[in-house]
Parts: C-alpha cells; structure tokens; sequence
C-alpha cells in the first residue's frame, strides 16, 4: 500500500510561484509512476504532469510548459511541483497519484491518490 501527502498550496497572486510536495510511504517511488493532476470548480479532473519510473522524461500538459516542473527526490522519497508565472485559471485542488506499473496511465488508472490541496490564485 502507498500512502500519498500533499502539502504547500495557499493563495498566490498572479504572477507567483508556489512548490506543492508529495510524500509518498510504503514504497519507493524509484519504483512508482508519479503524477500531478488538478480539479477545478465544476471541471473534471485533468493532469498537469506525470512521469513513470521506466522513463527520463516527463509529460507536461500543455497549459503548464514552461511554467511547471516536477521534480523527484529518491532520496527523501518525496515529489514536488514548482509553479511558476501561476495564472488564475491554475486555480484547482492539486492531487498527486501513484501507481506500480511502469507507465503513464488515463487519470482513472492510478491506484493511489493523496488528499489534494488547495492552489488559489487571484488576479
């Protein structure tokens, strides 16, 4: 079992930046494929980035390029997402998710989920 903790969101400006972290326990996630995915009012729930243990790079969508990064750290067994330029329209609950199998999945496909924290940024 993989248990996952959001931390970090909070209210930004416009044009701020915010890093949410994601604390994973019960597994390595050098062994995990590790995704952000966010859930705005009245909107489904999209990803933002994803990448899987097997690969070197990562999916990013394309509202976020350039603006976003996640980052792991194996050692702390922790994942992060850096939010740059943060826009109004980035404002959603933000979920890291986890799965074993060694690729990137549809959002529904992930097994393990945190409990998601709040990103609000004003104009």
């Amino acid at each position: 079992q993989v248990q996952l903790v959001e931390s970090g969101g909070g209210l930004v400006q416009a044009g701020g930046s915010l890093r949410l972290s994601c604390a994973a326990s019960g597994r390595p996630i050098s062994t995990l494929t590790m995704g952000w995915f966010r859930q705005a009012p009245g909107k489904e729930r999209e990803v933002v980035a994803a990448n899987s243990w097997s690969a070197g790079s990562t999916y990013y969508a394309d509202s976020v390029k350039g603006r976003f990064t996640s980052l792991r750290d194996n050692a702390k067994n922790m994942v992060f997402l850096q939010m740059n330029s943060l826009k109004p329209e980035d404002t959603a609950v933000y979920y890291c998710a986890a799965d074993r199998r060694g690729r990137l999945l549809p959002i529904d496909e992930y097994g393990y989920w945190g409990q998601g924290t709040q990103v609000t940024v004003s104009s």
